[in-house]
């Protein structure tokens, strides 16, 4: 995946919250939060966990989150993980890669550059995890939550093509609905 110019500028990683609690390591191929501020959408989470913001198309952001998810110790507050589209299967290999280390992997639309004729997103993520189901149950038996948290639905409130952008309300009421932190 190439980085558009814009999308690759600015700090590979964007962090805000108390980084000693629960944290959430955002997996994010769009590469927002360029100006070094979370999107406005998250912000109000950042009072309640540790936010992680890797910004995938810049350097270093996925060493970054292999090394935080590296130094998860069995007493260390969770950390849950959020990916967007283009970067599931990424994701998948991280939380694979540090067995234990994430309590959710929380993914928004993995299939979205594979959806069904129909349009049918949730559908199509469905069969994407069933697809990864190898992954997945091993993921499960190490103490993993994996779901989707979120798809698109061709209505006007996505007011963009799939993959819903990270920062999109619906993906963070999904987040903030599958943490309990409603």
């Amino acid at each position: 995946m190439t980085a558009e110019p814009a999308r690759s500028e600015g700090p590979s990683v964007v962090t805000a919250g108390d980084l000693s609690g629960p944290k959430i390591l955002v997996l994010d191929p769009a590469g927002a939060a360029r100006h070094d501020e979370l999107p406005a959408t998250w912000r109000p989470l950042a009072g309640r966990r540790g936010i992680v913001w890797c910004r995938v198309p810049v350097g270093g952001a996925l060493t970054e989150a292999d090394d935080l998810m590296g130094d998860q110790g069995p007493s260390d507050p969770e950390i849950a993980v959020v990916a967007s589209g283009p970067f599931a299967a990424e994701a998948l290999q991280l939380v694979e890669r540090h067995p234990g280390a994430a309590t959710h992997l929380l993914l928004v639309d993995p299939a979205s550059d594979a959806f069904l004729p129909s349009g049918d997103a949730a559908k199509a993520n469905e069969a994407w995890l069933a697809e990864h189901d190898d992954v997945v149950a091993k993921l499960r038996e190490a103490g993993t939550d994996v779901r989707i948290a979120a798809s698109s639905t061709d209505g006007p409130e996505d007011r963009v093509p799939p993959p819903l952008p990270l920062g999109h309300p619906d993906v963070v009421a999904a987040v903030r609905s599958a943490l309990g932190d409603l």
